[in-house]
């Protein structure tokens, strides 16, 4: 059992650099945060009371992830100025904005990303840095109000100490530079195992909120690359159970302990018209449709399937290029024990417990401070209080 505080981290096992991870976060003068730093496990989750910036702390992790998948800034931050914390004012020149970034973990060493973004009167990022022990690998600076641009300098140690060069000031630098730095140099292989890192570590994350208002329905027949929403869960479970036995086996044991009345069986089925409908065998001759579970069995079973899973079940961009092993699926689940009673969350933690314990998969979430008072008690799950 594991209790942080902000600034305070747990940090890597030792010796345990082989799977780039995301460690700490770090969020300044961001909707109701300032200056904070939250440490990162295999499973963390956030508590505190309504305002206390819970989601918060999950929008800038996605947002970064989507940032380094290489995404433009106006796309990740569709309401800027309302990132801004409220009493915050503008500078002598009318400008306004807010501070993210993230350390990552893995073979290159410690990795830090940095980005001061401005929300008003423009959104642009005005300033980003990536360092490693203590080195500036990348820095960049707007020059120019007046250009889309900002101006970048990364390590060389070749000929010249730096490389200089405009970046667009609407995408992540750090996710540029393996197409922009030839590798010809000790210190441009830094630069780039360094950058590379920070990417691959970012891009495996899946942000999933179960929706039991859209699960309930049959949906089409290849549908099976499940959505943020989980509103396709009947298509990949129809593809769960045709090819992956094992997972689809284990997540059946999963449904039987968290569900109401037995549960013998979890299926799907193509019905008349090529759609797919799930169903709960009960040992009877029938068996119960989908449908007709509860919200909290919608979102347990579902959030089950996340944790069972891979990238290459989840609708997400895997880093194809790089061999699974290296990679660790990270799940932000906001509202984790939404919607469920006790029975299910605590079977629903302990699955997260065991699979993380594995390394490959990681959990970030958002919990009420009753099941917080649970989960401070589990092995493997750090708990992150907000409150007072």
């Amino acid at each position: 059992m594991t209790v942080l505080t902000p600034g305070t981290s747990p940090g890597p096992p030792a010796g345990d650099r082989g799977v780039p991870t995301v460690t700490e976060l770090r969020i300044s003068a961001f909707r109701s945060h300032r200056g904070a730093v939250f440490p990162l496990g295999p499973v963390t989750l956030f508590a505190g009371p309504s305002g206390s910036g819970k989601t918060s702390v999950l929008e800038v992790y996605d947002a970064l992830s989507r940032l380094a998948g290489g995404a433009e800034l106006g796309a990740v931050f569709r309401d800027p100025g309302g990132c801004v914390p409220e009493r915050a004012g503008p500078d002598a020149e009318g400008r306004r904005g807010f501070r993210i970034g993230c350390t990552v973990e893995g073979p290159a060493g410690p990795v830090r990303l940095d980005l001061a973004v401005q929300a008003e009167p423009e959104l642009r990022i005005v300033g980003e840095r990536l360092t490693c022990d203590g080195q500036t690998l990348l820095t960049t600076a707007l020059r120019d109000p007046g250009r889309s641009t900002v101006q970048a300098a990364w390590y060389t140690a070749g000929t010249a100490p730096v490389t200089r060069a405009p970046l667009p000031d609407d995408l992540l630098g750090t996710a540029l530079l393996p197409l922009r730095v030839a590798g010809k140099t000790a210190g441009q292989l830094r630069v780039l195992a360094a950058a590379e890192q920070v990417v691959l570590a970012l891009r495996s994350v899946f942000a999933c909120d179960p929706l039991p208002s859209r699960m309930r329905e049959p949906v089409a027949l290849g549908d099976a690359r499940l959505r943020r929403g989980c509103d396709n869960l009947a298509g990949v479970l129809w593809r769960t159970q045709h090819q992956c036995a094992k997972r689809h086996a284990r997540l059946a044991a999963t449904v039987r302990a968290g569900c109401a009345g037995p549960v013998e069986a979890l299926t799907a089925e193509e019905l008349a018209d090529g759609r797919v409908r799930a169903l709960v065998g009960r040992g009877g001759p029938s068996a119960t449709p989908l449908g007709r579970l509860g919200d909290g069995e919608l979102r347990y079973l579902a959030l089950a399937l996340v944790l069972l899973t891979g990238p290459g079940v989840l609708a997400m961009d895997p880093v194809a290029e790089v061999p699974a092993a290296m990679q660790a699926l990270t799940v932000l689940a906001d509202g984790f024990d939404r919607s469920m009673d006790g029975r299910q969350t605590r079977e629903l933690l302990a699955l997260a417990a065991s699979v993380c314990a594995e390394r490959h998969i990681r959990l970030v979430g958002t919990v009420t401070d009753t099941f917080a008072s649970y989960a401070r008690g589990v092995d493997g799950v750090a708990v992150v209080d907000l409150g007072p």
